[in-house]
C-alpha cells in the first residue's frame, strides 16, 4: 500500500490535535484514504516547547526544509497570519506538494492566487476547515450544488460574537461585561479584535462568496463593520422596532 508523507506548517492548539489524530487514529485514515498517512516533519517556532503526545523527533525550526522535501506530498499548514504562510504554500505547490490549510485570513486575501498556483502545478488545495469548522459547507458549495443558481448566502459565522449578541439581548447586558464573560468561558481569545470587530467573519464571507458565486472575492470587496460599538440601548430600542 502507497504511503504519502505529509509535512505540518505549525503546531499550536489547533495543529498540535491534528499532529495526534494523524498519529494515534493512522488506521482510520489508512481506511479511508486507502493509503498509509505518515506525519515526518512539523514546523514549529518554539522547539523547547512541551507538545505531550507529539514525537519530538518530528519537530523542526526550519519551515522551508519541509516545502522543499522532495519526498513529502501533502503539506497541512495550520501556522495562521498571512506571511511566511502564503509564501510557504506557494512553494510547496510549485514544488507538487498538495496543500490543506485552515487559514482564513489568507485564502481571503490572497485566495486568487492560491487556485491559480494549484491549477497552474496540477494539485491539490483543500480549506474545508477555514470556514465552520466541522460543518461541511465549502465541498458542498465547491462540488454539490455546483449546477444550482446560489442567490445568496446567510448564516451565523462567529460564534463570539453570536454568544455576545444573543446574552446583551437575552440579559440587557453591557458589551464590555459580556466580553469578559466570554472570555472566562474561553468562547472569545484573550485579544478578541478579529472577532468583535468583524475581521473574522468577513474573511468567511469572502471565501464564502468566492465559491458560491464563482467569482474572486477578497475580503478587501467585504464591507466589515465590528460589534464592540454595539450598547445595551441599541439593543433594546432595536427590540422595540422589532
Amino acid at each position: 500500500m502507497k504511503t504519502l508523507q505529509i509535512g505540518m506548517l505549525g503546531c499550536g492548539n489547533v495543529g498540535a490535535e491534528v499532529a495526534r489524530l494523524l498519529t494515534s487514529d493512522s488506521g482510520d485514515f489508512k481506511a479511508r484514504a486507502g493509503a498509509e498517512l505518515e506525519l515526518v516533519k512539523i514546523a514549529v517556532k518554539d522547539m523547547e516547547k512541551a507538545r505531550p503526545g507529539i514525537a519530538k523527533k518530528l519537530l523542526t525550526s526550519d519551515a522551508d526544509s519541509i516545502v522543499n522535501d522532495a519526498d513529502i506530498e501533502i503539506i497541512i499548514e495550520v501556522m495562521g497570519g498571512i506571511e511566511p504562510a502564503r509564501k510557504l504554500l506557494l512553494t510547496a505547490m510549485k514544488n507538487g506538494k498538495s496543500v490543506i490549510t485552515a487559514n482564513k485570513a489568507l485564502l481571503a486575501k490572497h485566495g486568487a492566487e492560491l487556485y491559480e498556483a494549484a491549477s497552474a502545478n496540477g494539485v491539490d488545495l483543500y480549506y474545508e476547515a477555514s470556514v465552520g469548522g466541522a460543518i461541511p459547507i465549502l465541498r458542498p458549495l465547491r462540488d454539490s450544488i455546483v449546477g444550482d443558481h446560489v442567490t445568496r448566502i446567510m448564516g451565523i459565522v462567529n460564534g463570539t460574537t453570536n454568544y455576545i449578541l444573543t446574552k446583551m439581548d437575552e440579559d440587557g447586558s453591557a458589551f464590555a461585561n459580556v466580553l469578559k464573560e466570554a472570555q472566562a468561558l474561553g468562547y472569545a481569545e484573550t485579544d478578541p479584535t478579529a472577532d468583535v470587530e468583524g475581521h473574522d467573519a468577513a474573511a468567511k464571507a469572502a471565501i464564502l462568496a468566492g465559491l458560491a458565486f464563482h467569482s474572486r472575492v477578497s475580503v478587501d470587496d467585504v464591507f466589515c463593520e465590528g460589534i464592540s460599538g454595539i450598547t445595551a440601548t441599541d439593543v433594546s430600542v432595536a427590540k422595540a422596532i422589532d
